[in-house]
């Protein structure tokens, strides 16, 4: 059982309930405790109601899987049910088992259009973006280990984000990730964060975050990375604006729900690099 990045997973959870059923209660578990979805019962919540059709994006999401070297087999099993009809007749109908992952290629692979598709996409991005820690065990970290914990993860994702961008045309890395901090902090850059949290000059601000200022950062990160993947961006200027967007929306979501505002959660009193130099300096003394 993989952990949860604070309440973003839950916000997300109760903007996408349908008929009192989200993706988190219409999941099931193996005898192995492996998790996994029903093509069937996912499509309704992603608001199509056609199976051929839905057959469709299942189908792009198949190849998606494959084309990223990766076992369609593994992640979309075929399976047959009984299902009922009006006259209480039972007929035998296709369904597929989804893992999380393919759950989030189906999403990726939706009509976009739709408000429940773009939730659908965060909420699986977050999820399979995860690291291998039991929910117990970061239930047990302190604060300052849980920001050590996620600043591990930003800086794996900002470098990953880094060659999609540069892929995507981006040459202004600082304009950049500006754009994201822009749509996210309503319009703060970098240096604007810094002065706010009175950091000194060229002082990492990441570092100065805590644990749930940086699970905002990071799923700003992984979601513009998708973006930019999904939706082939080739200048500049679109990363950019698709960035700033990310950003914005992340924000929209915190404020429908009551949520505070990156901005206003609470410096540290210690970066992490003061923590690391404290810890070295025990470390020695031992």
């Amino acid at each position: 059982m993989k952990i949860k990045y604070y309440e973003m997973e839950m916000i997300l959870l109760n903007d996408i309930d349908k008929n009192n059923k989200s993706f988190e209660n219409i999941k099931h578990i193996d005898e192995n405790g492996v998790e996994f979805w029903y093509a069937r019962e996912l499509m309704p919540i992603l608001q199509y109601s056609n199976w051929q059709n839905f057959e469709k994006i299942i189908d792009k999401a198949k190849i998606s899987c494959q084309n990223s070297g990766i076992s369609v087999f593994e992640h979309f099993i075929d399976v047959n049910k009984l299902s009922k009809r009006a006259n209480n007749a039972e007929v035998e109908i296709n369904d597929h088992k989804l893992t999380r992952y393919a759950c989030y290629l189906i999403a990726q692979n939706g009509d976009s259009r739709k408000k429940v598709i773009a939730l659908a996409q965060t909420y699986f991005a977050v999820q399979t973006r995860k690291q291998e820690i039991s929910e117990k065990e970061y239930s047990m970290l302190t604060e300052d280990e849980k920001r050590f914990y996620q600043r591990d993860l930003t800086r794996k994702g900002n470098y990953s984000l880094n060659q999609t961008a540069k892929k995507a045309g981006v040459k202004n890395f600082d304009r950049f990730h500006n754009s994201g901090y822009k749509g996210l902090y309503n319009g703060e850059t970098a240096n604007d964060i810094a002065k706010r949290k009175g950091l000194r000059y060229r002082e990492d601000i990441l570092d100065n975050m805590g644990s749930e200022e940086l699970a905002a950062n990071l799923f700003r990160i992984t979601q513009t990375e998708s973006r930019l993947k999904k939706d082939n961006i080739c200048s500049e200027k679109e990363a950019n604006k698709t960035h700033y967007n990310i950003g914005k929306n992340i924000r929209e979501v915190i404020t429908k729900n009551g949520g505070t505002m990156p901005e206003d959660l609470p410096t540290p009193k210690k970066s992490l690099k003061q923590l690391e130099k404290e810890n070295n300096k025990t470390l020695k003394r031992k």
